[in-house]
């Protein structure tokens, strides 16, 4: 089965994340199949990681999903505009998550760039492209993620990831070589230690 199950959020938080980038995430929408491929990833980790909403185990009413089981959406707002999708990881009560940075868009792109800029594709300036999906809260306007998905289950049928767009009735590209670089995450300084644990992965190879 390429749709990533319940178990393929369980184990290494930080190897989790490292595995993502090449994968495709699924939305369906109003009839629409918005699909991506994962670019970019970040882990974050409860238990030792200070740039983590839940660190050392702190259950707010923002980050509980964090605290549920895994495969479901975690899906916060920043700076009072814009929404971030956070993969859940690990069983209930080990609040990780990983973040997603950055798509390369595959399927449904007339609609994804209606959603981020209000008309399609072809329509967008050359900067408008290079910055398309280059952000977690681009990559939530251009699915319609907000948190009124919060919580909603990644093994379902309208948010889910999958290793092969076979799965959705598409056809898969080439095979190409997945090659990972690895990185200190973004936006971080306030986290002591933890600004420079280098759990931000990033797919150089960005062909879909």
């Amino acid at each position: 089965m390429a749709k990533l199950e319940r178990a393929d959020f369980i184990g290494d938080t930080v190897a989790i994340a490292r595995e993502l980038p090449g994968k495709y995430l699924v939305r369906r929408l109003d009839g629409e199949l918005l699909v991506c491929r994962i670019t970019e990833t970040e882990a974050y980790v409860g238990a030792v990681d200070k740039a983590c909403h839940a660190y050392g185990y702190r259950k707010t009413a923002r980050n509980a999903v964090m605290f549920g089981p895994p495969g479901h959406a975690y899906i916060y707002l920043i700076y009072g505009l814009h929404c971030c999708l956070n993969f859940v990881t690990n069983p209930a009560g080990e609040p990780d998550a990983v973040l997603l940075r950055g798509l390369a868009p595959v399927h449904g792109i007339d609609a994804m760039a209606r959603l981020r800029y209000g008309r399609p594709y072809g329509k967008l300036t050359a900067q408008q492209r290079r910055n398309f999906l280059d952000g977690p809260g681009k990559c939530c306007q251009a699915l319609a993620l907000d948190r009124t998905m919060n919580g909603t289950d990644l093994t379902g049928d309208e948010l889910f990831l999958c290793t092969s767009l076979a799965d959705v009735g598409l056809v898969d590209p080439p095979a190409l070589p997945r090659r990972i670089r690895a990185d200190k995450r973004v936006g971080i300084d306030y986290a002591q230690e933890a600004r420079d644990f280098p759990w931000r992965f990033i797919l150089e190879d960005t062909s879909c």
